[in-house]
């Protein structure tokens, strides 16, 4: 066995051998995850067991949308506060993205029964 290295956090070392199929299923599994840190990987499976990948599509989309509403209620607010007119087609606009919003939440949720 080596000796361990003073200045290192992790100083017990660990090898195994894999087939090249199992090389690439691993290396498949690391690229799902966006990861190329085979140690940390083979650490965090070894430790845990599982690694959970989590789809955020979803909330990208709803965030989007958000930030479409918030930029459509700061020009709205901005020609009221000039204008001191208030169009119905703006609110109703505003309740559409809502609708929007609402409808890309209960399809989310589904998904986790």
């Amino acid at each position: 066995m080596k000796k361990p290295e003073p200045n290192r956090k992790r100083q017990i070392q660990i090898k195994f051998r894999v087939t090249e199929e199992e090389e690439e299923l691993i290396l498949e599994k690391m690229q799902k995850l966006g990861t190329s840190n085979m140690s940390a990987y083979m650490r965090k499976m070894a430790i845990d067991g599982y690694i959970i990948e989590v789809d955020y599509s979803d909330l990208k989309a709803i965030c989007y949308e958000m930030h479409k509403i918030g930029t459509n209620i700061n020009q709205i607010a901005k020609w009221v506060n000039a204008t001191n007119l208030v169009y119905k087609s703006d609110i109703s606009e505003i309740k559409e993205r809502v609708e929007q919003i609402w409808q890309l939440l209960k399809s989310s949720l589904s998904k986790f029964g």
